[in-house]
């Protein structure tokens, strides 16, 4: 009486996508809470500003080397402030994206899969 219903060795399988997919979720929720907690610094005028930044993006800390302040030189400071704070923030991308790659390697998945979905 079974034989017709042979697909239903399937549902095992599908009990592992479920299992692997919860699995998934654990470690993004896990990774998204170590990403508060990972710092990356961005540095602008040869380390003469340095911006640090959680690699969630956040910006946490400046530290700005106090002989670029003259005033004549106003906008070379905020351009030198900027500029570190946009490195900051390009290191906490990339920092993100290698701890993704980290959940996508320990899975198997494709390297180049986005997520989340």
């Amino acid at each position: 009486m079974l034989k017709g219903l042979g697909g239903l060795g399937g549902l095992g399988d599908m009990g592992k996508m479920m299992q692997a997919a919860q699995e998934m979720q654990q470690r993004m929720m896990q990774m998204q809470e170590d990403l508060k907690s990972i710092t990356v610094t961005g540095e602008s005028g040869a380390g003469m500003v340095k911006a640090t930044a959680t690699a969630k993006g956040e910006l946490t800390g400046l530290d700005i080397d106090p002989t670029i302040f003259n005033a004549d030189d106003k906008e070379v400071v905020e351009d030198l402030i900027l500029a570190a704070i946009k490195d900051a923030q390009a290191r906490a991308t990339e920092r993100s994206q290698e701890e993704m790659r980290k959940i996508t390697d320990a899975m198997g998945l494709p390297a180049d899969m986005k997520l989340p979905f």
